[in-house]
């Protein structure tokens, strides 16, 4: 089974990446499930959401405490929040920066060893989102980051995430998040 976590603030569409993994693994002929980890947050506020895969019925329904993979959608909240504290050393991680992943200065456990650079994917999902939806809302276009450097989702699978997901938005916001899913897949 793989774990997946996402970090961002309320507003950035935490949960709604965790749900679009978990649909795009269903497509993809996995078993998912997605949950969010919010109460009374607020826009702007720290939020997480959860997602699980796996070839069998998942019953575990806790919160992600070690994830395989970590997504982080804001990066100002590293060093703000102890998001990787208890990530184990062979996490995945991606992050929506500017920055380099060299500069993120990433660590894991209780020692805080350093993550290896060879594990954090750093992306400007931001920078994507706002050319092609006009918003910096990075929460579709990191998961084309994360479908193409872990073999968990495919782009056809998040492709057909984001047409049941967004079907009721119209055409519109459906192609444009798919141009940005392949945006980012293909950068």
């Amino acid at each position: 089974m793989k774990q997946i976590r996402l970090h961002g603030r309320g507003g950035q569409g935490v949960v709604t990446a965790a749900e679009l993994i978990a649909i795009a693994a269903y497509a993809d002929g996995h078993q998912a499930q997605a949950f969010p980890a919010f109460g009374v947050e607020r826009t702007g506020a720290p939020i997480q959401s959860f997602a699980r895969i796996n070839d069998k019925f998942i019953r575990n329904r806790e919160q992600v405490y070690h994830p395989d993979i970590l997504i982080i959608l804001d990066p100002s909240l590293i060093g703000l929040v102890d998001m990787t504290g208890d990530c184990g050393k062979d996490v995945k991680i991606i992050v929506n920066t500017t920055q380099p992943a060299a500069e993120l200065n990433l660590t894991y456990g209780p020692k805080k060893e350093k993550i290896p650079l060879t594990d954090i994917y750093a992306a400007d999902a931001s920078k994507i989102a706002m050319e092609i939806l006009g918003r910096n809302l990075a929460n579709t276009t990191i998961l084309g980051v994360l479908a193409r450097a872990i073999d968990l989702v495919s782009i056809n699978g998040l492709r057909k995430a984001i047409r049941e997901k967004f079907a009721e938005k119209g055409d519109e916001i459906v192609k444009k998040n798919i141009e940005a899913i392949e945006k980012a897949y293909n950068s």
